[in-house]
């Protein structure tokens, strides 16, 4: 098997699953109770916070644990809307994960806030002057995120965060895609919100951390006894805290190297897709794209036709969102980019992993070809 769906989610690392096991056996605790196993149990989520926290170059007290990505961004643009009186109005862009929309419509109809969904351009990318001036003196948060999951463009957020900050706006950064690819030091970047999930990490699934900036305003998603300073009540997956900390720190460590060499692959193999397969066509930016990320529509096939082939020579990558359960309209982000509809279903995701290897590209190029040209022979037939 080949596979190519890093995207997706990743296999659990060695090193996660050892620092995770003393949670899962002996060391079971409820971190909220008051005995030996609890407070070791507290001592280590303690431990796993300030990791965390060390990495994105924050304070422990700004990162609170969740069950992933789509909660982190549940939280942050709900809790952040609804905690601030500033106004009701919402800024973010048309190719956000649907976590990050379906929060924003869900505001829309249940507390009135209106939202602005600013475009992007060709390549995937956001312009920061048309973020601006969406701005609104009742704009309570912008959210943009850092790395699209579907084609990889990087936004500008940076820049973003400059302009929201001429109107005192707080910005939220989906991350879960870059996280272990781009650098994630909050400080830097100048946001006040940024979500990550621990599967895309080498951590299970199950678990994520949203870190928000001290004295940004946070109404809690879940009540009840008040974990995570009241801010997510539930007892937290302290195993699983272990595992997301321990596999952040991997990652944070092989960063530069992996990007680097990852990088090198992914310009190959893009350049090699695009010679050897008639009429493929690159989605997101050339450049501003994660080092892992690979996404073709081909024209005249069908994405699922193209998985179908690909999977029976063993090779596993997707046709877009892995989180777009069951749907089987064309990508709403390749649609927001002007891909004609019937392009987009033809779309193909490529998700490196710092595993991948030259051999293996070479081989994966010529498979799709001949998924290419076998779909297209089917379709003439």
């Amino acid at each position: 098997m080949i596979y190519l769906d890093s995207a997706a989610t990743t296999a659990v690392r060695r090193e996660v699953l050892e620092a995770m096991w003393p949670y899962l056996t002996g060391e079971f605790g409820n971190p909220s109770s008051h005995h030996e196993l609890g407070e070791s149990a507290k001592s280590a989520l303690d431990t796993a916070r300030a990791e965390i926290a060390r990495i994105l170059g924050c304070r422990a007290s700004e990162i609170i644990f969740t069950s992933g990505g789509t909660e982190s961004d549940n939280l942050a643009i709900k809790g952040i809307a609804l905690a601030t009186p500033r106004g009701r109005h919402i800024v973010t862009t048309a190719i956000e994960h649907e976590a990050v929309l379906e929060s924003c419509r869900y505001l829309e109809r249940h507390h009135g806030f209106e939202i602005t969904i600013v475009g992007v351009d060709a390549d995937g990318l956001v312009s920061v002057a048309e973020i601006a001036a969406a701005f609104r003196p009742d704009t309570t948060l912008c959210t943009v995120m850092l790395a699209n999951n579907e084609m990889g463009a990087v936004q500008p957020i940076e820049e973003i965060v400059g302009a929201a900050q001429d109107f005192g706006i707080p910005v939220h950064t989906d991350a879960v895609q870059a996280a272990g690819w781009l650098p994630l030091d909050v400080a830097g970047l100048g946001i006040h919100a940024l979500s990550i999930s621990g599967h895309k990490l080498g951590a299970p699934k199950g678990i994520g951390a949203l870190y928000v900036r001290g004295g940004i305003p946070l109404e809690p998603l879940i009540h009840g006894g008040g974990q995570e300073r009241g801010r997510r009540s539930g007892t937290e997956n302290v195993a699983s805290a272990v595992g997301l900390a321990t596999s952040l720190r991997i990652a944070d460590t092989t960063r530069a190297v992996n990007a680097e060499r990852v990088t090198a692959l992914r310009d190959d193999f893009i350049r090699d897709v695009l010679s050897d397969v008639p009429s493929a066509v690159l989605t997101g930016p050339v450049r501003d794209r994660l080092p892992a990320s690979a996404s073709f529509c081909f024209p005249g096939t069908s994405g699922e036709s193209i998985l179908l082939e690909l999977g029976r020579s063993g090779i596993v990558c997707s046709a877009g969102s892995a989180c777009a359960v069951g749907d089987d309209d064309p990508s709403h982000v390749l649609i927001a980019m002007g891909i004609e509809p019937d392009v987009a279903q033809t779309a193909v995701r490529f998700g490196l992993g710092a595993e991948s290897s030259e051999a293996e590209l070479r081989q994966v190029v010529s498979e799709i070809a001949a998924a290419v040209a076998a779909v297209r022979g089917l379709g003439s037939s």
